[in-house]
């Protein structure tokens, strides 16, 4: 099963480009590999003109559409999920989730933004197809330190809370396999000999 951090920082470093890697981390400790796209790497003008036949655009596209899973991070401004990562959703096609399991990720200045998962982002995760999407995990700049010294700090709230959310999509993944392993065959496919 594959799983795919998408971080939708315009800016490196960051703090929800720091708790999409801690996913990432918890997520192969529990024998789950990933891959990483940054949607600030693509291309900028392809990203604005909403350009759908971009080389960069249409291989990002695909990373998506061949993964089981997704784990998104972003920050939070002015309430709302960052410009960069709603340009490349826009750009994924109607169904472009369909299926696959989605751990939102956020970070913000204080609590007040908190909402803005809920109340922007997962609509836009579920409209485009999304099979499930976890409880969001939002957590404060003052919940997610970072130092050279010491690398990540992370409240004891949010920590529990990213290891919740990394074990649901665990979970997830591992009912999807499952699923699949025993999934009827199609009438179609059946051959019959006489």
């Amino acid at each position: 099963m594959t799983i795919l951090l998408l971080a939708g920082s315009p800016s490196m470093p960051s703090r929800s480009g720091r708790l999409l890697h801690y996913a990432g981390q918890r997520l192969a400790l529990l024998g789950h590999a990933s891959r990483r796209l940054q949607v600030r790497d693509l291309p900028a003008e392809a990203l604005l003109k909403a350009d759908f036949k971009n080389e960069g655009i249409l291989a990002a596209a695909a990373e998506v559409a061949q993964a089981q899973a997704l784990v998104i991070a972003t920050p939070v401004y002015k309430a709302a999920y960052s410009g960069v990562l709603k340009a490349f959703l826009d750009l994924l096609p109607q169904d472009g989730l369909k299926g696959k399991l989605v751990l939102p990720l956020a970070t913000g200045g204080s609590q007040s933004h908190m909402l803005a998962l809920d109340y922007a982002l997962r609509p836009v995760l579920s409209s485009l197809g999304a099979r499930h999407v976890l409880p969001s995990i939002y957590a404060t700049d003052a919940q997610v330190v970072w130092s050279e010294e010491q690398g990540l700090n992370l409240d004891a709230d949010i920590a529990a809370r990213m290891a919740d959310g990394v074990e649901r999509l665990a979970a997830g993944l591992l009912t999807l396999r499952d699923a699949a392993v025993h999934a009827p065959v199609p009438f179609s496919q059946v051959r019959c000999s006489v």
